[in-house]
């Protein structure tokens, strides 16, 4: 097989597109799409999300301390598209997006009502790396929209549809493949009937 070699960079895709909510009262309630953005510990429950200096939400994050991570559908694209493109400083992108701030469990940022998927942060560190920070939080809590549990108190995420993000396109996901574990899992023999 051939290979061409490309100059260092990112090319770990497709990854997550999800809005960042932030904000500690209505008037300065922020979203910022992020593309990086993942799990890095179970026990504590810990996420980051990864942003430029510059962006407007940056400085909200880091001055109160909280954040939502807010899973986006196919639904959503177009306003998550939306509010990686505009900035909080100039349009408010909740009233331009016809999104509902929703008030959290845990922290004073808001949760995007639409998203089956809220994931409430605390701050616990800013890693400073480059173009982008790392910001660091715990999860203090995780909403889910009831709509996709079922009644073996299953959550359901496929049926919401999510997106990711690859290369300047989003795009959604399509049917399982296989589950955890399925490579290793042992086939069951049928049982030979007594005679």
């Amino acid at each position: 097989m051939s290979k061409t070699t490309w100059k260092p960079g990112n090319m770990v895709y497709p990854v997550p597109a999800v809005m960042v909510s932030c904000g500690n009262n209505e008037e300065n309630y922020n979203i910022i799409t992020i593309a990086w953005t993942g799990t890095i510990c179970t026990n504590p429950p810990m996420a980051y999300i990864s942003i430029r200096p510059e962006r407007h939400s940056y400085d909200i994050i880091k001055e109160t301390g909280e954040f939502v991570i807010n899973l986006t559908t196919e639904q959503l694209t177009y306003a998550t598209d939306y509010c990686g493109v505009k900035s909080g400083r100039d349009v408010n992108k909740f009233k331009e997006m016809k999104l509902t701030p929703k008030k959290a469990t845990q922290v004073s940022a808001p949760l995007i009502d639409e998203s089956p998927v809220n994931i409430e942060c605390k701050l616990k560190e800013i890693v400073e790396l480059g173009s982008h920070h790392m910001f660091i939080g715990e999860v203090v809590a995780v909403n889910v929209d009831d709509y996709y549990m079922d009644e073996k108190g299953k959550f359901h995420l496929d049926k919401a549809k999510p997106i990711t993000y690859s290369h300047g396109q989003y795009y959604s996901l399509k049917e399982s493949i296989g589950h955890f574990g399925y490579s290793v899992k042992k086939k069951k023999t049928k049982k030979k009937k007594k005679k």
